[in-house]
């Protein structure tokens, strides 16, 4: 049984109940079949992803008596063989603990999955590498053998054969139908990326899922959008460590440069932003808010049309994200490093040839390393410079002071300029951006309009953006989820296919 993040990992208490109290099995065969049923994947480097799953050990008692007694059980035998190992070493046993003695006690879910299964593994190589350096050290010493990376992968049957057609006849038109059970076949496609007449069937293959989710906006939602313009995407979960918000001050920044100089030659853009916020999670929701509000101004300044449009599509259901990843000329990734675990519509997107703007964060570095350097464009603090920053003392508000574009930015949502007519509305998100800035917003700032600026410019080169679309797509092969449930095969469930993928799909 493969434990999907943190909020399963009671299942390894559950199974010892099963098998101790209706199996009468005695504690160490129930332990040691338990170890090996289950394995865990890690999926985030949150704390909050991690701490909220934590559970208060008087609600465990009052609602789950005798699980409460099986994790003091658990606990009581590991921690033994801790001090064995490491005699005196009272903080390590601190550390390790399922129960935290600080403060209201609290059982380490995450710690539970790290003692109670056979393999732990993150979702990208950098995920994996945080995860044992910083996130769980103290396992990763204690249990070496029982970490591996698996690297995430996205199916090219649904987000290619079934949500891009045209697209999936053309590459099999070209190099034939194997890559749909092989995806590292689509490398083939690189050898007509010089082909000028394949290009041109690329770029209209490109240009009609636009003008689909351009119809589809229209007869929908009563949306008109220019096709022509270039489709900058973000549809991932809203929450601040994706930095929806730097997206926001780049629109802003746009915007405003077109109100002082009517005449500047700017690439028509229509950004697009689709997700879902948690229903408690208020900095989230202001942020949707932030979003509709620019939206309403930008598009309803007749001195900026068909230069910028911006969209917040509602209900992002998978349906909508093949429409989206389909039509996308541009799939933005802006988590602060070291906060995305993988990143897999940046996979999907990519797959569907639209061109990376990533920060080096979660599967990026993994992306660059495939597709070049030269077909993405990355901007931002790498994990370690931001490690750097936060140890050296960060100051957000210096960086407000000393940069007249975000200066005149912020200082225009603090007005209200934006906020129609609601004043202070934004003040909270502003409040925390210059004085904590948790996820370092103004310290990639620069950095991102300087890289948004170069993708304007390349958007104008038709036949080189095109190079990069085809090149995006032909060089992911390895991000197939073939490849991902071959690994956890091989790794971690150590088993064979009965039946070849090709037959299945034969």
């Amino acid at each position: 049984m493969q434990l999907n993040d943190t909020d399963t990992l009671l299942a390894i208490v559950e199974l010892m109940r099963l098998l101790m109290d209706e199996h009468t099995l005695a504690w160490e065969t129930a332990w040691a079949i338990t170890q090996r049923t289950f394995a865990y994947t890690n999926h985030s480097l949150l704390p909050e992803s991690i701490d909220q799953y934590d559970c208060p050990v008087s609600l465990l008692q009052r609602l789950l008596p005798r699980h409460h007694e099986i994790i003091l059980g658990i606990n009581d035998r590991f921690l033994s063989e801790v001090r064995a190992t490491h005699p005196g070493d009272h903080a390590l046993v601190e550390r390790l603990s399922l129960i935290d003695e600080t403060g209201d006690r609290f059982v380490r879910l995450v710690h539970l999955g790290c003692v109670g299964a056979s393999q732990i593994n993150g979702v990208s190589q950098l995920h994996t590498e945080l995860l044992q350096r910083s996130l769980l050290p103290d396992f990763y010493h204690q249990f070496p053998e029982k970490f591996s990376n698996k690297t995430n992968g996205v199916s090219p049957r649904r987000f290619l054969l079934l949500s891009n057609p045209r697209l999936a006849e053309l590459i099999t038109r070209k190099i034939g139908d194997s890559w749909v059970t092989n995806l590292d076949e689509l490398r083939h496609l690189d050898a007509f990326s010089d082909d000028a007449n394949f290009r041109q069937e690329w770029r209209q293959v490109k240009q009609a899922a636009k003008q689909d989710l351009a119809d589809w906006l229209y007869a929908q939602l009563g949306i008109t959008v220019n096709p022509d313009s270039l489709f900058d995407l973000q549809a991932t979960a809203l929450h601040e460590y994706q930095r929806q918000y730097l997206n926001v001050l780049h629109i802003l920044h746009l915007y405003q440069q077109i109100k002082a100089n009517p005449s500047i030659t700017l690439t028509p853009r229509t950004f697009i932003f689709a997700g879902k916020a948690a229903p408690d999670y208020e900095a989230a929701k202001l942020i949707i808010k932030l979003i509709h509000a620019v939206a309403a101004v930008v598009n309803g300044d007749a001195t900026v049309a068909e230069r910028l449009h911006v969209i917040f599509l509602p209900n992002f259901t998978l349906k909508l994200a093949q429409r989206l990843y389909a039509a996308a000329d541009v799939s933005e990734h802006l988590s602060l490093s070291g906060t995305e675990a993988c990143g897999t519509g940046s996979l999907i997107a990519g797959l569907n040839g639209a061109v990376l703007l990533a920060t080096p964060d979660g599967v990026i570095p993994e992306v660059k390393a495939a597709i070049g350097a030269e077909n993405l464009y990355q901007f931002g603090l790498a994990v370690n410079a931001v490690a750097e920053l936060r140890k050296h003392g960060y100051n957000p508000g210096g960086i407000y002071a000393a940069n007249f574009s975000l200066r005149e930015t912020i200082d225009r949502l603090n007005a209200g300029d934006y906020s129609l007519g609601e004043g202070s509305l934004f003040a909270p998100l502003t409040y925390t951006l210059l004085d904590s800035d948790p996820y370092m917003v103004l310290a990639d700032y620069q950095s991102y309009i300087d890289c948004q600026s170069q993708v304007g410019e390349a958007f104008g080169d038709t036949e080189g953006w095109v190079r990069r679309s085809i090149h995006t797509t032909a060089r992911l092969g390895q991000f197939s989820s073939d490849r991902a449930v071959q690994e956890y095969c091989r790794d971690i469930w150590q088993i064979q296919p009965a039946v070849a993928l090709q037959q299945i799909y034969a």
